[in-house]
């Protein structure tokens, strides 16, 4: 889950391919063994890509997948022809989701169940995906039918239109809808651990911020990083502050985990989840750390006078957003003020009205 916030991508990144994208039911090999594939999403970030790898295990040749669209019928159609015509006559081996997010892990027990594999993610966002893939566990993600949730969480940051706020309300099996649950077991995969996939030693990268424990895969020898969210291209990568965890920093999360990229050569091939495969990846870390120093700026000129994270939105978002973009943007706007409130920057006061402001310290 991003939101499409521009974050001043420049010549510094290239793209190997070009503009030629995988059509639908097909792939296209980006390294040797490893393969590009797009999903559509039903959001105005409208696509995921998907990579299948040449694999093998236990004797047996075939594939991995990593990640797996959200599940619906377009997405599950979309695998079969996958399945159809791009495998080889091979089976699928295993499946690893890099984080529990809907696009990613949606389809995950649908795809285990269908080949008979394992699902191969971190333990955070494994339970994580099975709490909110029943109802019970929606209000981590704030979507609790008949009040509390994300409805109180955001009012209480001052969102307080009623329509949006029986929108929110109304959204009570959002997640549970595009991840109707997930496999009963996994095989959990953390921090440092290099997974050989396809003779090749794939390393985890854990990152935090976006989702509780999100993994990116590293090849040195193919000179590959599967990024998963945490690294885009065009687009800055959501992170948001949840009514489970109201005084969470994923800000100062996420900006720390980017320094772990940095040792990876200046040549390596990101395969990120939204967007094309580039190169680039130092100059583009330096854009998003750019991009919330702004940011920051731009929230604390705000709270010059005492102010709520819903005014902050339009200082944050130059256009129009939807309900489903608005959750995203009040997170984020959220996330910068508890960024700043944890490092002294800022001072926070629940008034009279039951809204928390903030303001300049």
């Amino acid at each position: 889950m991003n939101t499409k916030n521009q974050s001043s991508p420049d010549n510094s990144l290239h793209y190997p391919l070009g503009d030629v994208l995988p059509e639908s039911g097909t792939t296209m090999e980006v390294a040797p063994g490893v393969y590009w594939l797009r999903m559509r999403l039903p959001f105005a970030l409208d696509h995921i890509n998907l990579w299948l790898l040449r694999d093998e295990l236990d004797g047996v040749q075939g594939w991995t997948i990593i990640d797996c669209g959200i599940a619906n019928d377009e997405t599950r159609t979309s695998w079969e022809q996958i399945f159809t015509s791009q495998l080889q006559g091979l089976p699928v081996l295993r499946v690893l989701v890099t984080h529990m997010h809907p696009d990613h892990i949606g389809l995950a027990q649908w795809l285990c169940e269908r080949w008979h594999v394992p699902l191969w993610i971190s333990m955070t966002d494994y339970l994580t995906a099975q709490w909110l893939s029943h109802k019970e566990g929606g209000a981590a993600v704030g979507m609790r039918a008949g009040g509390g949730g994300s409805a109180d969480h955001f009012q209480k940051h001052g969102l307080s239109a009623p329509e949006d706020l029986e929108k929110i309300r109304a959204r009570s099996n959002y997640y549970s809808n595009m991840v109707p649950g997930v496999p009963r077991q996994y095989r959990r995969i953390i921090d440092g651990e290099v997974i050989v996939i396809g003779g090749h030693g794939w390393r985890v990268i854990m990152g935090y911020g976006h989702a509780p424990e999100h993994a990116s895969l590293f090849c040195k020898e193919l000179g590959v990083l599967i990024s998963g969210d945490m690294l885009l291209p065009r687009i800055s990568t959501n992170v948001s502050v949840y009514d489970a965890d109201p005084d969470a920093d994923p800000l100062g999360l996420y900006l720390d985990s980017l320094d772990q990229y940095l040792p990876l050569p200046d040549d390596t091939l990101v395969l990120p989840s939204h967007g094309k495969p580039f190169t680039g990846m130092k100059p583009r870390i330096e854009q998003l750390k750019t991009h919330h120093d702004e940011r920051l700026a731009d929230t604390l000129g705000a709270c010059k006078k005492p102010a709520h994270a819903r005014e902050l939105v339009p200082v944050l978002f130059k256009r129009e957003l939807d309900i489903h973009q608005m959750t995203f943007a009040m997170g984020e706007a959220i996330a910068h003020l508890n960024y700043l409130l944890r490092r002294g920057r800022l001072r926070r006061q629940l008034c009279d009205d039951g809204v928390l402001r903030f303001s300049v310290v």
